[in-house]
């Protein structure tokens, strides 16, 4: 039977589909409830298709939550960019009105013309991992709003005496300094006193999640952490939003994706570059992280940055050149850990699920779609050499030559 596609808007509360086959020839269409109740009509209503392929807008995003219950019923799943999605629209309709019609259509003639489109697969230990990520992540925004309303209570408790960095045995320290005796100082240092317990909690789950990250990263067996800047959480955010590093072609397509690749703003005579805005902005972050965390260390990183000040550049140029030496290394040592794997993987589990484990495919369950690469995703600065060395006649490569440290 004809495979079909079927493209889904999802939303929190409702899902509109639209069934087309190889031809873009519409054969039902529907708006489904997301309860129990509406996705089971929704399955009911798919079945006179059983060759059929699910195509979700934003898999990372709002649709989430729905590619998440197909998988775990045993569906094809393949992500649609919605950057996609919005051009086919534009291009189809002739304007970029939307409708969750219009959306459903636009997300199922992607699924038909693209090629190559992410096929999302279940890999439990990353979707762990990456909600760990985001829990740690939430309890430092938490702490950094706690420490600031602490702060600007103990200002007014203590004037004067305010410190910048301050540690719960600091504010403990403060607390019990003052002994106010009117009704609005009592109030005020009470409050100051649950926003310390408060703090002690989350700075408390925040070791756990730390730990816990620690200990998922290695059993993952990634040796991301070896690289210098590249602590735990670093690294379990690297390998929560890559997923299966084989989706990079080379270097430069991953540079791409963390936006740490120059633009090319050359103008006649005039050659140069700019800083991309483009690419994961969380990963950015991550590389940025681990970039300050090398110019403050005596460590290779450190050499670099003052290298390339020495030769001119600005701070944040000479920054910008570090970050590209970091996602370099970053992505030969994501190869060199799945190359690892795939090596040690014993034959009765070859078809496990990707994401750097044994039987690691293209079908990843990271949530992003390969990027494009063009003049302007160049090395900075100058070429750099291959990623991956060839590999012997015995079919095994050189880890020792393949693996090297940060720049």
């Amino acid at each position: 039977m004809e495979q079909v596609m079927i493209g889904v808007d999802p939303h929190k509360l409702s899902a509109t589909i639209e069934v087309v086959d190889s031809n873009e020839r519409l054969l039902g269409s529907g708006r489904f409830t997301t309860d129990q109740a509406g996705y089971t009509a929704m399955r009911t209503y798919v079945k006179n298709w059983p060759n059929r392929v699910w195509a979700v807008e934003g898999a990372n995003g709002a649709g989430r939550p729905f590619a998440q219950r197909l998988l775990e019923a045993g569906q094809n799943v393949v992500d649609v960019p919605a950057k996609l999605a919005a051009r086919v629209r534009l291009f189809d309709t002739g304007h970029n009105r939307k409708t969750d019609a219009v959306d459903a259509h636009s997300i199922a003639i992607v699924a038909v013309r693209t090629h190559g489109l992410r096929v999302l697969s279940i890999d439990g230990g990353l979707e762990a991992l990456r909600m760990l990520t985001d829990r740690r992540e939430a309890l430092t925004r938490r702490r950094v709003q706690t420490v600031n309303r602490l702060q600007a209570l103990l200002a007014e408790l203590l004037p004067g005496q305010g410190k910048r960095d301050i540690t719960t045995g600091q504010a403990k320290a403060m607390l019990t300094a003052v002994r106010p005796r009117d009704i609005a100082g009592k109030t005020r240092r009470r409050i100051a006193a649950e926003e310390l317990a408060e703090l002690i909690s989350i700075e408390t789950k925040t070791k756990k999640a730390t730990a816990e990250l620690k200990a998922m990263v290695l059993a993952r067996d990634s040796r991301l952490m070896n690289l210098a800047g590249i602590g735990p959480v670093v690294a379990a955010r690297i390998l929560a939003d890559v997923g299966d590093v084989t989706r990079f072609v080379d270097r430069n397509r991953f540079t791409s994706w963390t936006g740490t690749a120059p633009l090319d703003a050359s103008s006649g005579e005039h050659n140069r570059h700019r800083l991309s805005r483009a690419g994961n902005r969380r990963m950015n972050h991550m590389i940025h992280i681990a970039a300050v965390t090398q110019i403050r260390l005596d460590t290779d990183g450190r050499t670099y940055y003052r290298r390339k000040r020495a030769e001119g550049k600005k701070p944040m140029e000479a920054m910008r050149c570090l970050k590209r030496r970091i996602s370099d290394a970053v992505y030969r040592q994501l190869v060199v850990d799945a190359q690892r794997a795939a090596l040690t993987c014993p034959p009765e589990a070859a078809d496990a699920s990707p994401g750097g484990h044994c039987g690691a495919s293209q079908e990843s369950s990271a949530v992003d779609l390969p990027p494009p690469i063009d003049t302007s995703d160049q090395p900075l600065p100058g070429p750099a050499t291959p990623t991956l060395r060839p590999p012997h006649k015995n079919g095994k490569t050189t880890t020792r030559s393949a693996l090297r440290a940060a720049p």
